[in-house]
């Protein structure tokens, strides 16, 4: 009988060990399962970015090289010296980009790509005598028109790069093929930042009269551009200097004209006589509507609107496509008597030419 009663025991005892090792080794052999999943599911979901971005990227560069382009445009990097082979839609694509901001409504940015694309036709169509390092057609600064390559626009954009790409591609492509013409002819779409509530004529800021570079009124720019009141101050010793005028106290040293515009037509300075555009070259000023307060040593320029003043306002066709107009409607805002035509309509011979 004693015996029998250890056996009992022992078996009693080794029954929950046993149970208790299975139960480790099942928890030995499932945790590195348990463990691994998560770390499989991040690997995915990484991937799946990854994949995501690349395709997006891609997307992107399929839909820029879709577009049209029945000539390309040879624009010289100034910082390499280099000469890009760009086609032409692709062209106005990176212009646009790098001349108006891309949070603009998109019917202003539309009407930029038809001025970039309007510029570089006609710029092509007269053929001008001005010879480029490689052959170049145009550069890629305000000499022409401002071009940023896609590494350089995503070192101004940063995060922002690929809405923003992909909102002026859509007004690229939304109007390719599209130039601004009068009697038949592409215009000199000239634009600026920013007007002092009107635009101004050509003739009043360069030598020639085009009938429709005209006064407009641009009611917009006050309230929506930073750049509508700007300040220079600059020393007596400043202002004689980049004139080459010798100033005394009297206050009659400024006698000032103006255009219909209200920018300063002329400004005699200490006797010698400058236009409102030499003047405000000379002194670098935001514009040619601005006011003049001497300081003590000191004259201060107050400023209204943020460049030339002739055709148009970037920051006016923004408040236009703000209040709800189409492209076409600012562009003919603007440029006075202009229509919109296809290039095929617009420049065969610059068509023909590209094919040869």
């Amino acid at each position: 009988m004693p015996k029998r009663k250890i056996k009992q025991s022992t078996i009693n005892w080794k029954v929950p060990t046993i149970i208790l090792a299975s139960a480790l080794l099942c928890i030995m052999f499932l945790l590195p399962t348990i463990v691994v999943i998560p770390f499989k599911g991040e690997g995915t979901v990484a991937s799946s970015i990854e994949t995501t971005n690349a395709t997006t990227t891609e997307a992107q560069a399929k839909q820029v090289s879709a577009l049209e382009s029945p000539f390309h445009v040879q624009v010289l990097r100034t910082a390499t010296n280099e000469v890009e082979k760009i086609p032409l839609e692709e062209y106005v694509v990176h212009v646009v980009a790098s001349e108006m901001p891309a949070d603009f409504e998109l019917e202003a940015l539309k009407a930029q790509a038809l001025a970039a694309r309007t510029y570089i036709v006609r710029f092509l169509m007269q053929k001008n005598a001005e010879e480029l390092p490689g052959g170049a057609d145009v550069t890629d600064t305000v000499q022409h028109q401002v071009f940023k390559n896609n590494d350089e626009l995503r070192q101004v954009w940063g995060q922002d790069y690929q809405w923003k790409i992909d909102k002026i591609t859509q007004a690229v492509s939304e109007t390719q093929g599209e130039i601004i013409t009068y009697n038949a002819e592409p215009i000199t779409p000239a634009f600026f930042s920013t007007s002092n509530g009107y635009t101004e004529n050509s003739e009043d800021y360069w030598q020639n009269e085009l009938p429709y570079l005209r006064i407009v009124e641009s009611p917009w720019d006050e309230e929506l551009s930073p750049k509508f009141i700007d300040q220079v101050i600059l020393t007596v010793g400043e202002v004689e200097q980049k004139l080459g005028v010798t100033l005394g106290s009297n206050a009659a040293d400024f006698q000032i004209t103006r255009t219909d515009s209200n920018r300063v037509k002329t400004a005699t300075i200490a006797g010698t006589t400058f236009t409102g555009r030499e003047v405000r070259e000379k002194l670098q000023l935001p514009s040619n509507d601005f006011t003049i307060t001497r300081k003590n040593d000191h004259f201060v320029f107050t400023t209204k609107g943020y460049g030339h003043g002739v055709g148009m306002s970037q920051y006016g066709a923004h408040g236009m496509a703000l209040e709800g107009k189409t492209y076409q409607d600012i562009l003919t805002y603007y440029y006075k008597g202009t229509t919109i035509e296809t290039l095929e309509k617009a420049a065969p011979t610059l068509l023909v030419q590209s094919t040869n």
